[in-house]
């Protein structure tokens, strides 16, 4: 939305409908896994990156859905160890944290004022996105807020 380029072109991951012969671990194992490192503090796409380089008692997993029907997310919310925010809107308010902090160190710093901007604007659409959902009803981005969220 905000870039100077149109889009790249990528590869689209192959269809399967169900896990390869070589990746037989157990969903409760997966599942277990998940939540493991979950508590750890971990995202959910940094848990489907360990867990197709580490896998589950050393074997890969390379598709968690696949192998369990159901989303990383989803595992989570069933065990309740969900975090407050959604991964997207963290990862954006604590990119606008640093560019705030930032441009109190380095006032003159135009183009990073306007990188400030347009992750606030993008933090603003997110939260109308998900208030009432995920988020409170009353729920507002605010920078001190956001500082005080991600302690």
């Amino acid at each position: 939305m905000h870039s100077r380029r149109r889009g790249s072109s990528g590869s689209d991951r192959p269809t399967a409908t169900e896990p390869p012969e070589w990746s037989d671990v157990d969903e409760q194992a997966i599942e277990e896994r998940i939540v493991e490192l979950a508590e750890e503090g971990h995202d959910p796409s940094v848990i489907g990156l360990k867990l197709r380089d580490e896998g589950v008692q050393g074997v890969p997993v390379p598709d968690v859905k696949l192998a369990t029907g159901k989303k990383i997310t989803e595992i989570l919310e069933e065990n309740d160890a969900t975090d407050d925010l959604p991964a997207d809107l963290r990862n954006l308010m604590e990119r606008a944290v640093g560019l705030r902090d930032h441009m109190e160190r380095n006032p003159g710093d135009a183009q990073n004022k306007r990188a400030l901007q347009n992750t606030e604007s993008k933090i603003r659409r997110l939260v109308n996105y998900y208030r009432g959902d995920k988020l409170d009803e009353s729920f507002t981005y605010e920078y001190d807020e956001a500082k005080e969220l991600l302690e």
